[in-house]
């Protein structure tokens, strides 16, 4: 009896002291890591650098499109100039007839009621509509470059377009030439149909005609 007591207090002992030396060690004495190691790894964690925010994109300037009036002739002037002298390829001679000084804009404007886009104030495109025989034809639209696929053009039409139904046209076309397709696809999207081609009309080059019935 006296032997087992003492057997059995000896292997409380060297449990109590395996439980120390784990502590201790920090390892487990069956081979898995200790609770020790576990906080260990969570800290190393906790120092890893933080990702750092993704930057907001700022605000796009709200467009208004309005009827131009004579203060703004300069600038579509220089809107028309960068505009065209952007464009590589174009025929030298047609160049130098959409670039129009102002006093060649202020005769442009006799019969035809142009609409100019701004964001926050600074001139982004322009566009006129000329009413014949009870149709209205869109000319003379011009989007900066930078300003492209940023809703400008479809700003500048759907003006046109109100313009065209409070004038009581029956219809609304247009004829960019064949090379300018993004304004092919933009007159599309708006619900225009194209109805033919001319082969080198203006100044040897093709032209495309579009038009909407309103």
């Amino acid at each position: 009896m006296t032997v087992r007591a003492s057997g059995t207090a000896g292997a409380v002992d060297f449990e109590q002291g395996s439980r120390a030396t784990e502590r201790v060690t920090g390892c487990s004495l069956i081979g898995g890591p200790s609770v020790a190691t576990e906080q260990g790894s969570d800290r190393r964690a906790e120092r890893a650098p933080p990702v750092p925010p993704v930057p907001e994109k700022p605000p796009v300037a709200e467009l208004a499109v309005e009827r131009v009036t004579h203060q703004d002739i300069p600038a579509i002037c220089n809107l028309y100039k960068k505009v065209w002298e952007s464009e590589a390829g174009l025929p030298a001679d047609l160049v130098k007839a959409w670039q129009p000084t102002p006093l060649e804009f202020t005769s442009w404007m006799e019969g035809v009621t142009y609409f100019a886009a701004r964001r926050a104030g600074h001139l982004v495109g322009v566009v006129g509509c000329e009413l014949r025989r009870g149709a209205c034809r869109l000319v003379q639209l011009a989007v900066e470059p930078e300003g492209r696929r940023a809703a400008v053009g479809t700003g500048l039409v759907n003006a046109a377009l109100d313009w065209a139904r409070r004038s009581n046209a029956a219809t609304v076309w247009a004829e960019p030439l064949a090379r300018f397709q993004a304004a092919g696809h933009l007159l599309l999207k708006l619900g225009f149909t194209e109805s033919g081609i001319l082969h080198r009309h203006e100044w040897g080059e093709d032209v495309r005609f579009f038009e909407r019935v309103l």
